[in-house]
């Protein structure tokens, strides 16, 4: 087991209406504010509830919501220059994983000389970032509690990875109401991606005990949402899902990303198609791929999640956890195969390749190559 060291978190709230503070949260930090949100979040109903929150206490801001399908060095670098020159003391960051990374990388580089494009190329950052206050409006993201954002680089649509200051958060908000906004598509999908993220940090090389605590809990709170029909409870299922994926992020945050979660990052990257389903597209086969060689830590997730029969092998209980993912799946109809997201074998190869390159191949459950890889995604295409 690997050394455990916990690196200050931001002030981290998960609250119900936590979302209606975010202006005093702001208000900490400075008044001249650049607000960073996903425009789909217009759509839904939700802009208007938070920029209230910002104008009933006198915050001066303004909205960048110029975001593309991923976070990609275009977008940072506009991001970036509309701060510079409006000289604001902060920036707001209200949306998912796309619009936090935009956000970390405006706040992180505001000072520095250069764009994007030099520190995607190994250039390191030097200088203090400005303030930053997020308001995630998802439950789950790998990256959230780790110092590096990944960017897609438009000259490549290759992912990077910027390795950004550790004291960069100032606060982190989590909203389960807002969550009731999502499709129930939405939710399944990210449900089994927060699953993912638990296993994969549970099985990490670089696991802790710390990593091992939050990985259970997670699964604990994740169970109420995958059996809410059976589950009787006042606790909307809203809450149990934002309560796992916060867990699970941050089990994956202090050990490291997996298998699926690298592919549907790099994915994501080349072709678009959103992470959470190709990991839960994924979940099943690296269940069955890490059992190989972490048999029992395999079977002790699936047990929490998937009970099976009293004094059931080890075996049994991880055969009855990839299949009751696949059930699942099929149930909420979802795709099951890779094939069903219009991507063909060789455009995978490519993500294959993009994954092999990144440090994350570090920490996954065991040492695997390229080939290694492919192999699993050929076996889900």
């Amino acid at each position: 087991m690997s050394d455990f060291v916990l690196n200050s978190l931001p002030n981290l709230v998960i609250a119900s209406y936590s979302s209606s503070r975010l202006g005093q949260y702001a208000l900490n930090y400075g008044n001249r504010f650049m607000l960073i949100m996903d425009p789909v979040l217009r759509a839904v109903g939700l802009a208007e509830k938070i920029t209230s929150s910002l104008s009933d206490r006198n915050v001066d801001y303004f909205v960048f919501d110029s975001l593309s399908e991923t976070a990609d060095a275009k977008t940072v670098n506009s991001a970036l220059e509309l701060a510079r020159s409006s000289h604001v003391q902060g920036i707001i960051c209200f949306g998912g994983g796309k619009a936090f990374s935009v956000a970390r990388c405006t706040a992180s580089l505001f000072f520095e000389a250069d764009g994007v494009y030099e520190f995607l190329d190994g250039k390191k950052i030097e200088k203090k970032p400005l303030p930053l206050i997020c308001l995630n409006s998802t439950c789950r993201d790998p990256f959230i509690f780790t110092d590096f954002v990944p960017v897609v680089d438009s000259r490549s649509n290759q992912t990077k990875l910027i390795k950004v200051q550790p004291e960069l958060c100032k606060a982190l908000l989590f909203d389960p109401i807002l969550s009731v906004t999502f499709t129930e598509n939405q939710k399944d999908t990210m449900t089994l991606e927060s699953i993912c993220l638990a296993l994969e940090g549970f099985l990490s090389q670089k696991s802790s005990f710390f990593t091992e605590m939050t990985a259970e809990k997670s699964m604990e709170q994740l169970k109420n949402v995958i059996n809410k029909d059976e589950v009787l409870s006042s606790v909307p299922a809203e809450e149990f899902l934002v309560q796992g994926g916060v867990l699970a992020s941050l089990c994956a945050g202090s050990s490291g990303i997996g298998v699926a979660s690298l592919l549907a990052l790099t994915i994501n990257s080349r072709y678009k198609v959103g992470h959470a389903l190709v990991s839960a597209i994924l979940l099943p086969y690296i269940i069955e791929e890490y059992a190989k060689f972490k048999l029992e830590q395999t079977a002790s997730i699936g047990r929490i999640l998937f009970p099976s029969e009293k004094n059931s092998s080890s075996e049994t209980a991880v055969k009855v956890f990839a299949e009751s993912i696949r059930e699942f799946l099929a149930k909420k109809n979802l795709p099951t195969r890779l094939k069903e997201l219009s991507v063909t074998i060789e455009q995978l190869s490519l993500a294959v390749e993009d994954a092999a390159r990144l440090d994350f191949m570090n920490g996954l459950p065991k040492s695997m190559t390229a080939e290694e890889l492919f192999e699993i995604v050929k076996n889900a295409w």
